[in-house]
């Protein structure tokens, strides 16, 4: 049995819609016959309703995904508290309870606030608390003595080894300077205040409270204004000192850990300067690139032609070690396979007719202390793939007509299109190499597979062109739509040659969707097959439902990237797929 609302209710729902509209957060109410009765701006803003209000609708057609749970709450009278319900471009938590009056359901409310905003913050802040955790255990974890002072001298941080080293308690350092110490007797010297006067690292042999005698060595970090942000302290005994001798190195290593740590989450806000996207898995494929960059290792790039392998392999070598060396890019396609060798490993004098007199260097000669990128590697030969790997595993190789190996130290980034696994097993690629090659894979999706980064990509490049021709322009809103809903074969260089075709040919300022090319052209005729009138208005919406989940499922890899497109959640389209016995 339900409740009807009488008609000074419902003018009273309609008194209260300025109130409703005021409100920061979603509300939604219905009848006891799922009739909507308030359906607030924020509801329609953060929900992707466009159009006009969907007040006196039924909330099956509003709504059709969350009909069934108010459904069930005006059978029930059973509120749903901090439901959580994700959409494709933002997430919800929504509180829904039955309105009842003389005791019996007469309809439903809704009230939901977007949280994406929140949960991104949540994320970067879980990160920032797991980097700390991580950096907490390898300090604890250190067996040498670790004692961290600020730029003013004041102990910020001692570790376990130190306490049981010197045996003194941290309790009694931190928050203490290293001058007071010196003046309670703690220290009969402090390296921190030489480190802070001297500006470099300074070792010196400490007496700690006349009684034990330790080996200390302060090593400055200098903040970006060049000045002492922290002074890292190291403490071994005495007793340890034949082992010291051999361990320097190790301790100079351990300095640059914290130094490094400190320091990646600032390459990794550099490398953005050269890289535009917004979605979350270019994000995580330019911090794993930020990490390989540090390690002087073999790279493989994989990926669609047009992703930007090139741009990430020059990425990786401008936050390397070998920045200030050459980086060589050899298009491995683009030689013919008679002038590979000569061209890539050089020739001696009077190798061959036509040769230089004084003979030549190759390209990866040429690399020498910097980085080669090897892009489209599987073009490569079979010969041409073991002199590679004597490169790599050897840092050698011998010039056309020469017979003495020449030394050679480059760091080696591959790049392909193709898959080397399958090219293995057909033949065509040296399984060694292509283990060799294989050390650290990297991915780079097509763009396809992120139409989020298409908006900011798109703008990047019209800026740039523009700028370029010293002309003006701009991407009318449903140029940007169309951009979104194009599959991009030839991905970020097609999209970057698209753009420059648009800004030259354009006429005025406004580029339109008239300046689009034919096959980014949404249709304007409705299909024949709907006009024959063989079909039902009912017919037609199901068969270009059918038509819209199969072009969707095929130009996305994942259901997720599907609905995305579709604007459903992945649960609604697995419901329509299995329906039409997708």
């Amino acid at each position: 049995m339900s409740a009807q609302l009488t008609q000074t209710q419902l003018d009273a729902f309609t008194a209260l819609e300025p109130v409703f509209n005021a409100s920061h957060n979603g509300i939604v109410i219905i009848d006891n016959h799922g009739i909507v009765l308030v359906y607030n701006q924020v509801a329609m803003k953060m929900l992707g309703d466009s159009g006009s209000s969907p007040v006196g609708r039924h909330m099956s057609e509003v709504r059709p995904e969350a009909w069934p749970e108010f459904l069930e709450i005006l059978y029930s009278g059973t509120p749903q508290v901090a439901r959580r319900i994700e959409f494709p471009a933002t997430t919800i938590i929504a509180n829904r309870s039955p309105i009842i009056i003389d005791g019996v359901v007469a309809g439903v409310i809704s009230i939901f606030q977007d949280i994406s905003s929140y949960e991104a913050i949540i994320s970067e802040l879980q990160g920032y608390k797991e980097l700390h955790t991580e950096m907490e255990a390898i300090f604890e974890s250190s067996k040498d003595g670790l004692y961290i002072t600020d730029g003013d001298a004041k102990t910020i941080r001692v570790n376990s080894a130190y306490e049981r080293v010197t045996g003194l308690k941290r309790e009694d350092l931190l928050g203490c300077t290293t001058r007071k110490l010196v003046r309670d007797g703690v220290y009969d010297h402090s390296v921190t205040l030489d480190v802070l006067e001297k500006g470099r690292s300074v070792t010196i042999m400490q007496n700690i409270r006349g009684e034990k005698q330790v080996m200390v060595t302060g090593t400055p970090i200098f903040d970006e204004d060049g000045k002492v942000a922290l002074v890292v302290t190291n403490v071994r005994d005495i007793t340890e000192l034949n082992q010291l001798r051999g361990q320097v190195e190790e301790t100079q290593l351990l300095t640059s850990r914290y130094y490094q740590s400190l320091l990646e989450q600032q390459q990794f806000k550099e490398a953005l300067k050269s890289m535009v996207f917004n979605s979350n898995i270019m994000s995580r494929l330019l911090r794993k690139a930020v990490k390989v960059a540090a390690v002087d290792t073999v790279v493989l790039l994989r990926g669609e032609s047009g992703v930007g392998k090139t741009m990430l392999a020059r990425i990786i070598h401008q936050m390397s070690t070998r920045q200030e060396a050459p980086f060589v890019k050899i298009n491995c396609g683009a030689i013919p396979e008679t002038l590979m060798e000569s061209e890539l490993f050089g020739y001696t004098k009077g190798a061959f007719t036509g040769a230089s007199p004084e003979g030549k260097a190759g390209l990866i000669e040429m690399a020498h202390t910097g980085t080669v990128f090897l892009d489209e590697v599987s073009e490569l030969t079979l010969g041409m793939q073991v002199k590679l790997l004597q490169v790599i595993e050897e840092q050698t190789f011998t010039r056309v007509g020469g017979t003495n190996p020449t030394s050679v130290d480059v760091r080696i980034i591959a790049a392909t299109n193709r898959d080397l696994k399958e090219q293995v097993d057909q033949g065509g690629f040296r399984q060694d190499l292509f283990y060799r090659l294989n050390v650290i894979p990297l991915a780079i999706p097509a763009l396809r597979e992120r139409p989020e980064d298409i908006p900011a990509l798109a703008l990047h490049f019209l800026e740039k062109a523009a700028q370029e021709r010293g002309l003006e322009k701009r991407l009318e809103p449903g140029v940007l739509e169309a951009l979104q809903g194009y599959d991009y074969p030839g991905n970020v260089r097609e999209l970057f040659n698209l753009i420059e075709r648009m800004v030259v040919m354009s006429e005025g300022q406004a580029i339109s969707t008239g300046d689009l090319p034919g096959d980014l052209k949404k249709p304007s005729a409705v299909p024949a097959q709907f006009l024959t009138g063989n079909l039902s208005i009912r017919q037609a919406v199901q068969e270009l439902e059918v038509q819209m989940i199969k072009s969707a499922l095929s130009r996305y890899k994942t259901l997720g990237h599907a609905a995305q497109a579709l604007g459903v959640h992945t649960s609604t389209l697995w419901r329509k797929m299995a329906k039409h016995g997708l």
